[in-house]
């Protein structure tokens, strides 16, 4: 899976990972991170989600990376907002007030660039990286955002039903590629209605990690 993967997603149209509305999850397990007004939050593969809408309604200021550029412009169209736009190293940075989201390769993005964050929130990540990158990417996240604390909800199905993504993460995987970092607790598992993609029974579990 590489970045053409993602890119044709968008170009066709293809986002049923795209959900009409702020997930429920989110909404209500947000505050166990016991954030201050206007703390800053990090979306890692953030697309267009709606849940950047509701973060900024509640007054949080949000930061993203997003390979898609499609996906940002639809964002920023959808917010009602026109961004500023500059390169920052081999990113492009698009900025309004209160959000910033950079385009290109998560893994070209630093700690410098990102600027400090007070937590991460990762919804669409972690479930969109096949196994292989997984530890890359969970290694990258917590050093460029300095061992923030996370939100991080997880899908949990029998993989032989669905090749993914999203990929199927357990309990077992997310201790394994955080439990040195932080300290994990699972606030919530819950049914997903209808099954994943209408294919199989299927779970989320919604993680709270937070530096040891």
């Amino acid at each position: 899976m590489d970045a053409n993967f993602w890119h044709s997603k968008w170009e066709r149209n293809e986002i049923g990972f795209h959900t009409a509305n702020a997930n429920p999850l989110l909404i209500k397990h947000f505050d166990a991170l016991a954030l201050a007004p206007g703390s800053r939050i990090f979306l890692p593969l953030c697309g267009k989600t709606l849940d950047i809408h509701w973060l900024l309604a509640e007054g949080f200021r949000v930061a993203g990376a997003e390979l898609s550029r499609m996906a940002v412009q639809q964002l920023f169209a959808e917010l009602g907002v026109e961004p500023t736009v500059s390169r920052v190293g081999t990113l492009d940075h698009y900025a309004a007030e209160n959000i910033d989201i950079y385009v290109g390769d998560l893994f070209d993005l630093t700690s410098a660039e990102l600027g400090p964050v007070d937590a991460i929130y990762d919804r669409a990540a972690l479930v969109a990286l096949p196994e292989a990158m997984r530890p890359r990417y969970t290694a990258h996240l917590t050093e460029i955002a300095g061992k923030a604390p996370q939100l991080l909800i997880c899908f949990e199905y029998d993989p032989s039903q669905h090749e993914g993504p999203p990929f199927s993460i357990d309990g077992g995987e997310v201790r394994r590629h955080y439990e040195q970092r932080y300290s994990l607790t699972r606030l919530a598992c819950v049914d997903v209605s209808g099954g994943l993609k209408g294919k199989c029974p299927a779970k989320e579990s919604v993680w709270l990690l937070r530096k040891t």
